[in-house]
């Protein structure tokens, strides 16, 4: 559609046209168009419903608004700037409110739970009987059987939550693009990588600051800037700086989110009340695998008990460490910017190794090629990238590939969009434009997504070299991708990641055992100069330091959990803003790396919890939880085979065409046979007993 560009139903979106000025005018009418579509839906005949008329229709009613303002939200989040961010903020409560009014239509959800009682509808079966099912509890949960008062005030506290959730995330991306550190003496720069080094040089110089005679060295916020800055620099002056920096983000004018997030928590906690549940928690969690706020969190403070000792231990000995190697007299809790660097040190001479090592062995674009080497292998797909130039992108970096399955199906097509960049949010994310699938016509539609990073960039003179845990990202990103591209539900609200949360890390966090073995490795990581393989020796390290301070990690991803938790089970207020911290620390202070001075929490800056409407609030557990499923998932591979194409079409079958078929412990035991076995996670991060 010439005039109305988002509105293009063009399966391959002409990036160039979606301009800022058409948002309004292309949402509003789209927001026009489903709310005609659910009005007629709310307007029918009460006594001729189906359910084609009822559930396939409120399906197909927001389909137009759902792909349109998908690539909205996704170009403000790789392509942020002034003018799409106003349009954004000028349609964002009208979308909003839409869509938290479709259940609270009393009209709409008559209509609905009238057919939901008839014969024909007891009558369905699969997937539509799911369909049924889980629209009737959505809209239960969402309140569509409370009285009108409390129905209105709802959608207003929906609204409102859009809109703040907004703005939290623009503060912190504001407050982390505003900061940069500036070193004009390269001997300060002692310890840092010296890919780091030239990658600083060069961001000062895209900058105009320093010249070829007096270099500049320009850091960032940027993990790639930030990251080996804080774990190899040895200048413990500016590693403060820096860390101060980092703490403060989302905390100071004029990108402070305290009061946002003490409304945010305030609101959530009123919708929760409103809903008839005691806690946001537990109003989040009722169709989630955990079920109660409070399951979720006896599951975390399981895995504290069982790491306490160990974390306790592995505290203790970096600090005698420390002061071991600077001839201190007593062993003291560290400041909160040496944890990286003296841990990076221990871990050295305890392994005899340096992940920088690791580096030249991972150039992004061989690391690509081998995971679609090892797709191929293992789930019987093949991914080629497309011609450069005939598929328009959003910007000249992003890549664009297709996906055939092994019968020669185009199951999907996908962009990837991997290095930083001043208007692209922090962090990696996996998302979707598009929701294919089979059609009623017998036919498949291919699905279309996109997989963001913010990962090492490449220089002048060599690609980009990724350090492990990038890797990680990699494939962990593209799990979550193959989940969209292989779904084979026939409606598109249940097929692909549209699954429980603490069920949709499964897919993703599988992926990252194969960066951890051999025959896997072999397959992409090769040194970028010379071809070779990761020598035995450093195999042997690498896995070696694998457990290296894993309580202390293990702790880390608890407190955040349990941090979530507890604020969302309050119902309370935050009178004043020392009440908001101290009180978020003193929830998890037993699962902190003991610090002096004490390091503030993330709350500030906790775009997982703070940057959406609902997220990760309440469910960011579900990281740790999904470990469980994916570490005994992967025993399957370890057992039968790492590429076994046997097990890999199974797990395609039973878990990632299925998307939200059936329930998702079904789903588990049709691939394990059994429930989920704790032991191969406990195993794999050091804590079995």
């Amino acid at each position: 559609m010439r005039n109305h560009p988002f509105l293009d139903a063009a399966f391959l979106p002409a990036w160039s046209t979606l301009q800022a000025e058409h948002i309004v005018p292309d949402i509003t009418l789209a927001v026009s168009r489903a709310e005609a579509a659910i009005a007629a839906i709310a307007g029918s005949e009460l006594t001729q419903l189906t359910y084609a008329s009822t559930f396939l229709a409120l399906e197909r009613a927001t389909e137009e608004l759902n792909v349109a303002w998908a690539k909205v939200g996704h170009l403000q989040a790789v392509s942020d700037a002034a003018p799409l961010r106003e349009a954004y903020n000028v349609v964002l409560p009208k979308v909003s409110a839409f869509y938290a009014g479709i259940p609270l239509n009393p009209a709409l959800w008559q209509r609905l739970r009238t057919f939901g009682e008839t014969p024909e509808a007891r009558a369905l079966t699969g997937v539509h009987r799911r369909l049924v099912d889980e629209t009737l509890a959505d809209f239960r949960q969402a309140g569509a059987d409370l009285p009108a008062e409390p129905r209105a005030r709802l959608e207003a506290i929906q609204a409102e939550l859009a809109q703040l959730t907004q703005r939290y995330a623009e503060n912190v991306l504001d407050a982390t693009n505003a900061w940069q550190l500036v070193v004009e003496d390269e001997r300060r720069l002692v310890g840092l990588p010296a890919h780091a080094i030239a990658a600083a040089r060069r961001n000062a110089g895209a900058k105009n600051l320093g010249s070829e005679e007096c270099p500049q060295w320009r850091f960032t916020l940027h993990m790639p800037s930030q990251e080996p800055f804080m774990t190899y620099l040895e200048d413990a002056d500016l590693r403060r700086e820096m860390w101060t920096a980092a703490a403060a983000v989302g905390a100071h004018a004029p990108h402070d989110n305290t009061e946002l997030v003490k409304r945010i928590l305030a609101l959530r906690a009123e919708k929760a009340a409103v809903l008839g549940q005691t806690h946001f928690a537990d109003l989040v969690l009722a169709r989630r695998m955990a079920k109660t706020g409070a399951c979720a969190v006896a599951f975390l403070e399981d895995f504290q008990q069982r790491a306490r000792f160990a974390f306790a231990r592995e505290n203790r000995e970096l600090e005698e460490f420390k002061a071991r190697q600077t001839h201190a007299k007593i062993a003291a809790p560290l400041a909160p910017w040496e944890i990286a660097f003296w841990s990076e040190q221990l871990r050295r001479e305890r392994y005899s190794f340096d992940e920088e090592i690791l580096r030249p062995y991972f150039p992004v674009g061989r690391v690509i090629a081998g995971l679609f080497e090892l797709v191929q292998r293992i789930f019987g797909l093949r991914v080629q990238e497309g011609v450069a130039g005939t598929v328009e992108t959003w910007h000249p970096e992003v890549k664009f590939y297709e996906m055939h399955d092994a019968r020669g199906r185009h199951v999907g097509s996908f962009y990837a969009d991997w290095h930083p960049r001043e208007s692209k949010r922090g962090g990696a994310w996996m998302g979707y434009l598009i929701t294919g699938g089979p059609t009623p016509q017998g036919a498949r539609a291919p699905h279309l997504g996109y997989i963001c990073g913010n990962l090492t960039p490449p220089s002048s003179d060599r690609p980009a070299l990724l350090t492990h845990r990038e890797v990680e990202t990699v494939f962990h990103e593209f799990g979550h991708l193959l989940h969209h591209l292989l779904g084979e539900v026939e409606i598109k609200s249940l097929n692909g990641v549209n699954v429980a949360w603490d069920f949709v890390e499964l897919p993703s966090q599988i992926m990252e055992n194969w960066c951890w073995e051999r025959a896997s490795l072999d397959l992409f990581a090769r040194h970028h100069e010379t071809g070779a393989t990761i020598p035995d020796e450093v195999f042997q390290k690498m896995t070696a330091a694998k457990k290296f301070r894993a309580a202390c990690a293990t702790m880390r991803q608890v407190a955040f959990a349990k941090m979530d938790l507890l604020l969302h089970m309050r119902s309370g207020g935050w009178p004043n803003e020392a009440d908001l911290e101290s009180t978020a620390r003193a929830l998890v202070e037993d699962c902190l790396v003991p610090t002096v001075p004490p390091a503030p929490t993330i709350l500030k800056r906790f775009n997982h919890l703070f940057s959406d409407p609902v997220g990760y609030a309440a469910g960011y557990y579900s990281y740790k939880w999904a470990e469980v499923l994916d570490a005994d998932a992967f025993s399957r591979f370890k057992k039968e085979g790492l590429f076994n194409a046997k097990v890999g079409q199974e797990f395609v079958e039973k878990i990632l065409s299925r998307g939200n078929s059936g329930d998702p412990l079904e789903l588990f035991r049709a691939f394990m046979g059994r429930d989920p076995d704790v032991a191969a996670l406990l195993e794999r991060s050091g804590l079995a007993s």
